[in-house]
């Protein structure tokens, strides 16, 4: 079974992922048959080493766990799925999350992928941050990405990318960039996001932050 078929009419996407990621977790689909007969996908999930049924979600979310540890370097041991968030008596579920090197209750950056749209995603990304503490949060769809620092419990700083294992935040954000770089790291191409996107989150950023410099978010 590819893919795309799973897909197909949801609102999540290939896009990001590489044709090798795609090929290798299509050859991990296992056909099962639920008790009325009806058969449905499933694959071994990565972190949590048991099978799962393979929705679109969890196609996203499975294709960014394996760039997490192979592209990112981060080992499995790090990474934990449906994370419990509490809200007083309520608790929810992060996607992913990146645990802390040094300590695996804290959470050190959190990834969302249940709200398929970036405005949905980053609002509830600010209440995980702001109740768990990480410091950098990650949504996507498949289509588009965006990574963000927290720099208080309302407004998030737009960041180019997430450190890998080896680097610190400061690492990323003190990078120095020539002009191949800007070229390269383009956000209209890496982040799959348009121009409008773009504007539309930075209007989303001032008119939710009074304390936030309008000029300067013009300027990023």
């Amino acid at each position: 079974m590819k893919l795309y078929e799973i897909l197909k009419g949801s609102e999540y996407s290939l896009d990001l992922f590489s044709q090798d990621a795609i090929v290798e977790l299509e050859n991990r689909i296992i056909e099962r048959t639920d008790k009325k007969g009806k058969t449905y996908p499933a694959v071994s999930c990565l972190v949590r080493n048991k099978e799962i049924k393979l929705t679109p979600e969890e196609i996203v979310r499975q294709l960014y766990a394996a760039k997490l540890i192979n592209d990112y370097g981060y080992p499995k041991s790090r990474l934990a799925f449906e994370y419990p968030i509490y809200f007083g008596r309520e608790t929810k579920r992060a996607d992913i999350v990146i645990r802390d090197n040094d300590d695996a209750n804290v959470a050190y950056i959190i990834v969302e992928l249940k709200k398929p749209k970036a405005k949905d995603g980053r609002e509830q990304l600010k209440s995980y941050t702001h109740a768990t503490g990480a410091s950098m949060a990650v949504w996507t769809n498949g289509m588009t990405i965006a990574y963000y620092q927290r720099q208080n419990p309302n407004y998030f700083k737009d960041i180019p990318n997430i450190p890998n294992v080896h680097q610190t935040l400061e690492d990323i954000l003190q990078t120095p960039f020539t002009m191949d770089d800007l070229v390269k790291n383009d956000k209209l191409t890496k982040t799959g996001k348009s121009l409008k996107d773009l504007i539309l989150e930075m209007e989303d950023e001032v008119l939710a932050n009074a304390g936030v410099d309008v000029f300067e978010e013009v300027f990023k």
